[in-house]
């Protein structure tokens, strides 16, 4: 698996700042509606019932954020890069900037938790983070994103 097969351009934005997570969950929520066509209030509910069984923010400016829904064909990607850092009670107290959300099928199993993986793995090059903060531009954080795990399984 590979982020490409995951994550279209089209699911990927910048944004100014989020005043709060449940802002945050409807914009993403909005971008997976535009893009794979699941209905936002449906994605927002989804994250924020799973962020109440704890947070996914994972550290070094980074949120996991996701969920499970049964509109959802196969493993989907949005990704925000936020401007203005955004708190999000992470492990390491510290604010969120990069935040990968995941949309799996109810009964994904096992392809969830390879996809969570991977976006794990490549959002912990901290070079490939330093990349993101550096961009603004959809295709051109699609392409850092993309490369890296293209080179990870090469």
């Amino acid at each position: 698996m590979q982020l490409a097969e995951i994550l279209q351009q089209s699911a990927i934005k910048t944004l100014g700042g989020c005043s709060s997570k449940k802002r945050l969950f409807h914009e993403l929520g909005v971008l997976a509606e535009q893009t794979y066509s699941v209905p936002a209030s449906d994605v927002t509910e989804a994250l924020i019932e799973r962020e109440g069984l704890g947070p996914t923010g994972v550290g070094h400016g980074i949120a996991l954020p996701h969920a499970r829904l049964n509109q959802v064909e196969a493993v989907r990607g949005v990704f925000l890069r936020l401007e203005k850092p955004l708190n999000f009670d992470s492990i390491d107290r510290q604010p969120v900037d990069l935040v990968f959300a995941l949309l799996a099928p109810s009964e994904a199993g096992v392809d969830h938790l390879k996809a969570l993986a991977l976006v794990s793995r490549t959002l912990r090059n901290p070079d490939v983070c330093a990349k993101l903060r550096a961009n603004v531009e959809p295709a051109t954080l699609h392409m850092i994103l993309t490369e890296a795990t293209a080179s990870q399984a090469a």
